[in-house]
Order: structure tokens, then sequence, then C-alpha cells
């Protein structure tokens, strides 16, 4: 059950959160990775990151998380920062841990990639 009680939603912090299926309408409890400012948070909402223990796949689509210290996380991992949740803050089931604060900068650039160019440049291209 989630909890009115106030989660750290600082940027790299590991959350375990209901986090939904991209192909039905279903969800799992697993880790996720906060990749929201705590702005976002402020307004009531936070995008995490799905983390999952199978980094196979588009090596452009997954961060190999390097060190398991101070992350909560039991066994090799990878973040998947192309699935992404929007959610509310009290859906947070428990914080467990931090990102290494280089495979948070890895993370939020390949973010940035899936994103693509700033709302400037992409003005001009239309």
């Amino acid at each position: 059950m989630p909890t009115s009680e106030p989660f750290d939603t600082r940027p790299g912090t590991i959350v375990v959160v209901p986090f939904p299926f991209s192909d039905r309408l279903a969800e799992k409890r697993r880790p996720a990775v906060v990749v929201s400012s705590e702005r976002l948070a402020a307004i009531g909402f936070i995008w995490v990151a799905m983390i999952t223990s199978i980094g196979r796949g588009d090596p452009d689509a997954v961060v190999a998380i390097s060190e398991l210290t101070g992350t909560g996380l039991s066994h090799r991992s990878f973040v998947r920062p192309a699935k992404i949740a929007c959610i509310e803050p009290a859906r947070i089931l428990r914080v467990i841990g931090a990102l290494p604060p280089p495979d948070l900068v890895a993370v939020v650039d390949r973010l940035h990639a899936f994103v693509g160019t700033p709302s400037s440049s992409l003005a001009r291209s239309l």
C-alpha cells in the first residue's frame, strides 16, 4: 500500500513502486530510479525509470549500474531510460537506496538523447 509519508524524491533515489507495464493495463512492484527534479515533485508528480536485472537489447537503451553498494539492489541491475513512468509521490512504496552519481549522469544523458533537441532547435526544424 502506498503511504502518505513523504519520501526522498531527489534525482537518483532508488524506490520501489508499482511500475506500469507498457503493453497492458497492469503493474508490477519493482525498483525504479527517480529521474525528475524536486520541482516536479513539488507539483505532485515524479518521473521514474525502470530498473531491471535484464541488460539485453539496444545498448543505447540501458545503463548498467556500476556499483551495487548503497543502491539497495541485491544483484547486477540495469536502468532502462526508455521506460519511464509518471507517478504521484504517494505511490512510492519505499526508498531502498541511491544510484551512483556517474550512473545517474549516464541515465540523464540517455533521457536527453531520447527527448531530442531543445525546443528552440526543434521549432527551427519545423
